[in-house]
């Protein structure tokens, strides 16, 4: 059966966020009570676009899905409830990724549609200008940032690792019937050094579904990064109240000097408390920046430094990337509107077709961004921060002209 507390690694955490869903609520509904009839017919509008369009991209992202998973999981042994509730899981995963299309989507067509209507025209005739006509938008804008948060923080790398998780589960299931417990989910080689406590780690192989570490060899390290003692040992595995328990193996202590061998000492088994090591922060390079959630990501870059592990700069990105996320939906907003209000005597297509290109251009520079700041051209940071500030900065020109 599938286990839903494997390592904790995929719970969302519901009172991390719950001020940030609590504020955008509030926020929301203080909006709300300030709206007049303008403000509730424009944003109804488009809330109705907004919700077709959700439904109609996710849909199709499902049926990929189903296309893609459903026949293996079939083959696994997988029941009729076990798939519903795996593809239920994986729907909250593709939000982060539809979101900012259909937003855009959504605006162009329901903005484009009172245009088309003549009904902005007279609205801004009767002396109304554009950002009280969109200041309902701009409002739901502000909530979708609080949304978008969640979402990037936990509530996506929580669906992308429990269905990962789950579908793991299913196949190490139909593998025990065909293989033995310590062939069953294995990796290959794992590698980890601890520089904070001086200690490096290999393992042969690890088994996800023991989770268990086979061929293991643990060695302490001087100040002056020397070995001065050894753990070799048939089998590991790691308790969170009583550290690391090794197996079948030998404890040998050298002189870090000279790197001669002082004494060594058979043992069945070997309680070490003080490792308190994490397999899944050891593994942790073995899972992409983007099935990890953001305060794993946090604690990855505390742990690691980029000057002692160049490969955390990918994870600094990715960290810093999903603060400025948050800003996605403002983005949108200042690309859309602009465009899809245009004058009266401009083909509407005009409009639609310079917002497209404007965000075809954020994205642009989106990846252009994540791969100077993953090469180390330019600080995460600034990497992460820049396209939105330069797309910001854009839609606000234009959003100032048009006014």
């Amino acid at each position: 059966m599938w286990n839903s507390g494997n390592q904790g690694s995929g719970k969302v955490d519901c009172q991390t966020h719950a001020p940030v869903l609590g504020f955008a609520k509030t926020l929301g509904g203080l909006l709300m009570q300030r709206l007049n009839l303008i403000d509730r017919y424009v944003l109804r509008e488009w809330l109705k676009t907004l919700g077709l369009a959700l439904c109609a991209v996710l849909g199709l992202l499902v049926m990929q899905a189903m296309l893609e998973d459903f026949q293996e999981l079939r083959d696994a042994g997988s029941s009729a409830f076990e798939l519903i509730l795996y593809f239920a899981i994986k729907v909250p995963g593709y939000f982060a990724i539809v979101l900012p299309l259909v937003l855009l989507a959504s605006l162009l067509y329901a903005l484009g549609q009172l245009h088309r209507n003549n009904e902005t025209v007279a609205m801004r005739a009767a002396g109304v200008g554009i950002f009280r006509i969109t200041r309902s938008i701009w409002a739901a804008g502000v909530v979708m940032c609080g949304l978008v948060w969640a979402l990037n923080a936990s509530i996506v790398p929580w669906s992308v690792d429990k269905s990962r998780e789950m579908s793991e589960q299913i196949k190490f299931r139909h593998e025990t019937q065909t293989r033995t417990s310590d062939q069953i989910g294995l990796t290959g080689v794992v590698t980890f050094d601890n520089q904070r406590q001086r200690r490096m780690w290999f393992f042969n192989r690890y088994s996800k579904y023991l989770q268990r570490g086979y061929g293991a060899c643990v060695s302490e390290l001087d100040e002056k990064h020397r070995e001065k003692s050894r753990i070799r040992a048939r089998e590991a595995r790691y308790e969170d109240k009583r550290g690391w328990t090794f197996y079948d193996g030998r404890e040998t202590w050298l002189d870090p000097e000279t790197g001669e061998i002082m004494r060594t000492v058979a043992f069945g088994t070997k309680v070490m408390p003080h490792f308190a090591e994490d397999p899944e922060l050891m593994m942790v390079f073995d899972r992409r920046p983007n099935d990890l959630s953001f305060f794993q990501l946090k604690r990855i870059i505390e742990y690691f430094t980029i000057e002692d592990n160049p490969k955390v700069t990918v994870y600094a990105v990715r960290y810093f990337g999903l603060l400025a996320d948050t800003l996605s939906p403002l983005i949108v907003l200042a690309l859309a509107i602009p465009f899809a209000m245009t004058g009266v005597r401009v083909n509407p297509m005009v409009g639609v077709s310079k917002s497209i290109g404007l965000f075809a251009v954020y994205f642009i520079l989106l990846k252009l961004a994540d791969t100077l700041g993953t090469r180390g051209v330019v600080d995460p940071q600034t990497a992460a921060l820049l396209p939105s500030m330069v797309m910001l900065g854009v839609g606000g020109f234009f959003f100032v002209r048009m006014r």
